[in-house]
């Protein structure tokens, strides 16, 4: 009862008119953010962070919050209506949310991504407030082997993503762990897959680049093959009747959004892992879990539902190592860890009983800016939905602009621009071959995660592999992923003897 006390109060603070007024114009903002493709909730939190100066410190740590909040919710517009993922957060939205926008259903893949988006939000904040302690305790027991595990799971989702052709989807797998492979060796420190010793590959190929490119200039090229004669969007009704029908049948969105909340949280209390990994995850198991898997791809609300749902509690479940350990769980944690030691606080186990007028405000504008983002993203659909009434010669070299844009701001880099050209041309041919380019993009944020846990892990055990199955969480782990990985073939198998006998 006195967690709900607490609680009570800190939403009370939260409603302050300074507080609440930090609130609307942070959520606002974090929203447009989000949505412009290489901004994300990152640059958007460190942009803003000088400005929080002129307030007391737990405002503007309600203030940058509610930039995250926004950001996570933004980055589905423009995935949906342009096809340009606004953050790595919000690439796997792409996969269904674009279909559903080109084929009319704009509107309901929208307030999916809004609704889900909110129930992952709250579902995480209620396990945030009742569960701090002993879920920060379960995040520091996760060593090397345990992340390696879990990134061996999410490598088994993979599968699923890519079809029915297994081939295709291992080659696309292993393209992109090459491609992650780019850049400085992790534990010798050597440069290594440096084409042509250009220096740009020194710091790696960054994951938004590649996703600008594969989503926005591979996408628009490919929309240009595929229709002759003059392109335009697909028109789409703005009227409040139609917002509410669409959240009506958002409903039937219930599983995406489930796995989505679960799986989210779990993965963003990882240090280091964030709200990339879980949204992705999310889509895959929800998509390998669904009774017809062949939808996804082609416009399925579970497929907008799950990773929007898993990214905003991820986002949530970042903030946890964050406060209780001082240990970020994301980029952006990372960004307000420097901002609240500035302030002159603490991170850690006694920040709750030491600065409880500063932690429960914060928990307090967690549920506050959750209600806030849903009611502005909603608002704000009409806006969206106008963008896809211009014809598509006016949309082609807006989406040009914005990728050529987003893929400069994201590393200030000119080398960037061209490499995501050529991953935008690559991407086009790849999907005239019939390639799945999921996988792809998966890998290349999970190889950096997952090489070197599975390195340090080696090297704890003198190269022994069975730490992966000896440790109590990572073997349950490891044998689940491998099961995973090999169904496709015992599939097969069995199909081929059913069809002999």
């Amino acid at each position: 009862m006195d967690v709900l006390f607490l609680l009570l109060d800190g939403v009370i603070a939260c409603l302050e008119p300074l507080n609440l007024m930090l609130i609307v114009i942070g959520v606002t903002v974090g929203l447009f953010i989000g949505a412009m493709p290489g901004l994300g909730s990152v640059n958007g939190v460190a942009i803003l962070l000088p400005a929080t100066f002129l307030v007391p410190p737990t405002s503007a740590m309600i203030f940058l919050a509610a930039i995250y909040y926004g950001a996570m919710y933004g980055g589905a517009i423009s995935s949906i209506t342009l096809g340009i993922p606004g953050a790595s957060t919000a690439v796997a939205t792409t996969f269904d949310g674009r279909p559903l926008a080109l084929s009319g259903r704009a509107n309901q893949a929208l307030v999916t991504a809004a609704i889900a988006s909110f129930v992952g939000g709250t579902f995480a904040n209620l396990l945030f407030t009742g569960f701090a302690p002993p879920l920060a305790s379960v995040a520091l027991s996760f060593g090397p082997p345990e992340i390696f595990a879990l990134m061996l799971l999410a490598f088994a989702t993979f599968v699923g993503l890519g079809g029915d052709d297994i081939p295709k989807t291992i080659f696309s797998i292993c393209f992109g762990l090459a491609l992650a492979a780019v850049g400085f060796d992790v534990i010798s420190g050597e440069p290594r897959l440096i084409f042509m010793d250009i220096t740009g590959f020194m710091h790696g190929i960054n994951f938004l680049v590649l996703a600008i490119g594969v989503y926005g200039i591979g996408e628009m090229l490919w929309t240009i093959n595929s229709t002759r004669d003059d392109i335009t969007m697909t028109g789409a009704e703005i009227t409040v009747r139609n917002v509410m029908n669409a959240a009506k049948k958002s409903v039937g969105a219930w599983r995406g959004t489930a796995i989505g909340s679960g799986l989210g949280f779990f993965v963003g209390i990882l240090p280091a892992a964030g709200a990339t990994p879980g949204s992705l995850m999310a889509y895959g198991v929800t998509k390998m879990t669904a009774k017809n898997p062949e939808q996804y791809g082609k416009g399925s609300i579970n497929g907008v539902a799950a990773p929007e749902a898993a990214n905003n509690s991820a986002s949530t479940g970042a903030m946890l190592p964050m406060v209780t350990l001082g240990i970020p769980g994301s980029p952006t944690t990372a960004v307000l860890l420097g901002g609240m030691v500035i302030w002159g606080l603490q991170p850690g186990p006694r920040l709750f009983t030491d600065q409880p007028d500063f932690v429960w405000p914060l928990v307090g504008s967690f549920y506050v800016s959750n209600f806030i983002a849903v009611l502005v993203n909603l608002a704000f659909i009409p806006l969206f939905l106008w963008m896809l009434k211009m014809p598509f010669t006016i949309l082609a070299p807006v989406i040009f602009t914005l990728s050529v844009v987003g893929g400069y701001a994201a590393t200030q880099d000119m080398h960037d621009v061209w490499l995501m050209l050529i991953f935008g041309l690559g991407a086009f041919l790849l999907r005239i071959l019939d390639y799945p380019l999921a996988p792809a993009g998966l890998a290349i944020v999970l190889g950096p995660i997952a090489e070197p846990t599975l390195r340090q892990s080696l090297l704890l055990s003198d190269g022994d592999p069975m730490i992966f199955f000896d440790r109590p969480i990572a073997g349950p782990i490891t044998i689940i992923a491998l099961v995973l990985i090999f169904l496709p073939l015992f599939k097969l198998i069995f199909d081929r003897i059913r069809k002999k006998t």
